[in-house]
């Protein structure tokens, strides 16, 4: 469906709640709950970012029905904002480093976005600056995930809001995510800072592992990440996220092997998600060994695994005999 005109995006962009999961890998292992944002329309967190920076953007007048929005985005914010577009009758272009895997191409245009690919060897900094140029010649709306403050204010409104409302006792200890753009992360502290709550925080880093076996398929277009194999959580990209601002703030360290082998943990024990929520999951189960063992340890599951098929998540999935 839609939108006729600027009053009716109110209806468009109200996101029904996701689900909060204890998440057990093996025997004694810690409960981690899990905000199950992987069942969000387009398959990802970034489905909340996308609807309230879109929302406030046509609030303000920044924005026009039929108007234009370009974002530079190797993945899940394109799918989320080329998704909520289409509902809105905005027209989405997203700006992305070859070498993307092909599912999500597929997934911007189903929902009927383009997409500009930028020249491999500049990654991302080659499709923000391609971004900034196209969208400037086109008087088009620019997200700009890195900056906008509305991408933590719709973690701060809603994904904070409803893990207090979800979580048994209503209490969190500690909080675990990666960061890409910051949105999360900051988004949840100061929603839990809001319902007086202080939480420890923390950043989950991928790093490559030792054995230097990791795969480069994310490398090249994703040049400032920690780790070849989790896309999306990148080193000195975010404008949102400062570490000083935290009240207690610990940078926990995960090598993309483990990383990978809890992402294929968690979709045997079903949940159908992508690297970055191993990730968190797998510094989640780390830090659980520092705390009390009735501590509340919370974390997010970001986005969906089919994106995925043709990365190394699938391509170098171990073979089971039998």
């Amino acid at each position: 469906m839609r939108a006729a005109h600027d009053g009716a995006f109110n209806e468009c962009v109200r996101l029904p709640p996701t689900p909060l999961l204890p998440v057990q890998l093996g025997v004694g292992q810690s409960t981690i709950w899990c905000k199950a944002e992987y069942m969000h329309p387009s398959g990802s967190t970034k489905d909340r970012i996308a609807a309230h920076i879109l929302s406030q953007a046509l609030r303000a007048g920044q924005l026009k029905i039929g108007g234009e929005v370009a974002e530079a985005s190797s993945g899940s914010t394109s799918i989320a904002m080329s998704m909520m577009c289409s509902r809105l009758g905005l027209h989405f272009t997203a700006f992305m480093p070859e070498g993307v895997s092909r599912e999500r191409s597929l997934m911007i245009r189903a929902y009927g976005g383009h997409v500009i690919l930028t020249p491999k060897e500049q990654g991302m900094a080659g499709s923000l600056q391609a971004c900034r140029e196209w969208a400037k010649s086109r008087g088009a709306f620019e997200p700009r995930q890195f900056e906008n403050m509305d991408n933590a204010q719709a973690h701060r409104l809603g994904t904070a809001v409803e893990i207090l409302q979800q979580v048994p006792g209503g209490r969190v200890d500690a909080y675990v995510s990666g960061v890409g753009t910051g949105g999360t992360i900051v988004g949840l502290r100061l929603g839990f800072q809001d319902a007086g709550q202080h939480p420890k925080a923390i950043a989950a880093r991928p790093i490559a592992g030792a054995g230097g076996t990791r795969c480069d398929c994310f490398a090249a277009m994703e040049q400032c990440s920690f780790s070849a194999s989790i896309p999306g959580v990148l080193d000195d990209m975010s404008h949102l996220y400062h570490a000083e601002d935290f009240v207690e703030h610990q940078v926990v360290q995960i090598s993309d092997e483990v990383a990978m082998q809890t992402t294929r943990e968690l979709i045997g024990a079903g949940h159908p998600v992508g690297p970055s929520s191993g990730l968190n999951v797998a510094a989640a189960l780390h830090i659980a060994h520092t705390l009390p063992p009735d501590a509340v340890i919370v974390t997010v599951l970001c986005d969906r695994m089919e994106r995925y098929f043709s990365t190394e998540l699938f391509t170098q999935w171990p073979k089971v005999n039998g």
